[in-house]
């Protein structure tokens, strides 16, 4: 019986993937063809030449520093803003306003990034400060859920302890409860950095500025050498957070 059902599952499998050839109507053999193998062949050549002049790579400069701008103000105002909103979503101040601050959460993290970036370029204009204020949206979604999470498992005899030595809530949690939550905290900002610092880099498709708006630039004119030195940035930049932030949470995480 269950070979019959793995059988009907891959013979379904199958199926569905020669219907999707027919109905997107792609045909192999006009991709192979020869002349098209050529244009292909010619068009990754001219991505293997950089363009490594001086004033491009001052651009570029320019262009990664902006990314990387947007990516650290866009985390920290979401961590701030995450914090916040992972109180209430937590159930510190009643079941009214723990339900309605995990709606927001839940509606800023299910808007992706590029939609935000959209709307934001409608707002505020093009350039680096829509980029900043999707990620910041969208990562306070993402980090507020899990902040309100970790409070949530955070054990609370600390906090009660101060409660019954006298001191109110905000001493409470600033010396009982956030002390424990600090590292756990600081991973998931570290974490959320290194996201970002990839998706700053793409928002620029939308008008946010930063490397992805030069990469925009380049692909639309044809310029596929200025594209190719930009990809190298956009890897070099990846490359060089993520070391950073493994070597941050390695110092001050793991500590």
């Amino acid at each position: 019986m269950n070979r019959l059902i793995n059988l009907l599952l891959v013979g379904g499998i199958g199926a569905a993937v020669i219907a999707s050839f027919i109905y997107l109507g792609i045909d192999l053999g006009e991709l192979g063809d020869s002349g098209n193998l050529a244009q292909m062949g010619a068009y990754a050549q001219r991505f293997l030449s950089p363009d490594l002049s001086a004033a491009h790579l001052q651009a570029i400069g320019h262009g990664a520093v902006e990314t990387l701008a947007m990516s650290a103000l866009g985390t920290l105002l979401a961590a701030v803003l995450g914090l916040l909103l992972a109180l209430p979503a937590a159930g510190r101040f009643g079941w009214t306003l723990q339900n309605i601050s995990r709606l927001v959460l839940n509606a800023l993290r299910a808007i992706p990034e590029l939609v935000w970036a959209a709307l934001m370029v409608l707002a505020a204009g093009l350039g680096p400060n829509a980029g900043t204020l999707a990620l910041a949206l969208h990562t306070t979604g993402v980090l507020g859920r899990l902040f309100a999470e970790a409070l949530e498992n955070t054990p609370p005899e600390p906090a009660d302890a101060i409660r019954l030595q006298g001191g109110n809530a905000v001493w409470a949690f600033c010396y009982g409860t956030l002390p424990n939550l600090v590292p756990q905290l600081l991973a998931y900002i570290l974490y959320r950095w290194e996201n970002n610092i990839r998706m700053a880099s793409v928002l620029g498709f939308v008008g946010a500025g930063g490397l992805g708006q030069m990469l925009y630039v380049s692909l639309s004119l044809f310029q596929e050498a200025q594209a190719s030195t930009v990809i190298l940035a956009m890897l070099v930049l990846v490359f060089a957070v993520d070391t950073l932030s493994s070597w941050s949470r390695q110092r001050w995480v793991k500590a």
